[in-house]
């Protein structure tokens, strides 16, 4: 499989798109990366993503896959090796479901309470920890969400190992308490120590520097719930 079959239109800081760069690692497929600048967007990627016109876009045998979680099945369903996803239909479900509700709950909340002040940054620190708590619970007695190796699940939540400290320190907040989320706290750890996570992190004094650009940009016309 040679890379020029795989390419993987993307943004550095994206946590979206950094999960497909981390399945594709793990599975040990070659691909070329292409950097989109997302707030000048290119031809490639509005004839690559016309629907969402978003970044992550995989690109396989000349066909455009887009949205991280339809792609994290794609490379599960075409390459088998690394399996990502469990082999149970019931196991398969609840990945999904968690995967959804992360970043349905999670994440939205946590941008959100990043980007504002005041009550407005209080409500949305009460949803983010909230979610944390029933991560927690679901991480308990685990090393990863995927049993012994990273799996789906680890890698649609990876962002919180490494995004998220980033984001309380952007929004001086605090949403994962180590002594209640000690079960989580160790994941991060596990994960962020898996070799080809680590080697795949963008720079972190370069995302403090992005994200509050994004922060300054944002609080001062807040008007509902934006992501990266």
């Amino acid at each position: 499989m040679g890379s020029q079959e795989v390419k993987l239109v993307s943004f550095w800081v994206s946590p979206f798109a950094i999960r497909v760069e981390w399945a594709l690692k793990l599975k040990g497929i070659e691909y070329e990366y292409i950097e989109e600048d997302i707030f000048n967007k290119t031809s490639l990627l509005l004839q690559l993503n016309p629907v969402y016109k978003k970044v992550p876009v995989l690109v396989h045998a000349h066909k455009p896959i887009a949205e991280s979680f339809v792609i994290l099945e794609y490379i599960d369903e075409t390459w088998k090796q690394y399996p990502l996803l469990p082999n149970h239909p019931y196991e398969r479900a609840l990945a999904r479901f968690w995967a959804n509700f992360v970043e349905q709950k999670l994440l939205d909340a946590a941008w959100v309470a990043m980007c504002t002040s005041g009550d407005e940054q209080e409500k949305a620190l009460h949803v983010a920890r909230e979610a944390m708590e029933k991560i927690e619970e679901e991480i308990k007695g685990k090393k990863f969400f995927g049993g012994d190796n990273i799996g789906y699940l680890d890698i649609a939540l990876g962002w919180i190992s490494y995004w998220l400290p980033v984001w309380e320190e952007v929004g001086s907040m605090n949403i994962i308490d180590p002594l209640k989320c000690s079960a989580t706290t160790a994941w991060m750890t596990n994960f962020l120590s898996h070799p080809v996570i680590k080697d795949s992190l963008p720079p972190r004094h370069k995302m403090l520097v992005y994200f509050h650009s994004r922060r300054k940009e944002l609080s001062s016309a807040f008007h509902g719930w934006f992501k990266v």
